[in-house]
């Protein structure tokens, strides 16, 4: 299992859900996992076959380069860290 912090964006979509524990290997099943639980996560987090623009995903406290190719081990914490805007 993995710890998969949902950002507050999101957060409409999981009840509120902060945090949520799930199976996976990959950044890929990640969101797979998440979009089965709360559809519509896949929609935020996916433009085509790759994470969206200005999205990136932290494991372990380190933002990964890999996409969705990025490997989560087990019972790594894994961030979605929206690009914030504004000045």
């Amino acid at each position: 299992m993995v710890v998969v912090f949902i950002p507050p964006a999101w957060r409409d979509l999981t009840a509120g859900r902060a945090e949520v524990r799930l199976a996976a290997m990959s950044v890929r099943q990640v969101i797979e996992g998440l979009e089965a639980l709360y559809p519509g996560i896949a929609a935020r987090a996916l433009a085509d076959d790759s994470l969206k623009p200005g999205l990136a995903v932290s494991i372990n406290g380190t933002i990964s380069r890999r996409g969705l190719r990025g490997a989560v081990p087990e019972g790594a914490e894994v961030h979605f860290l929206p690009a914030l805007g504004g000045g």
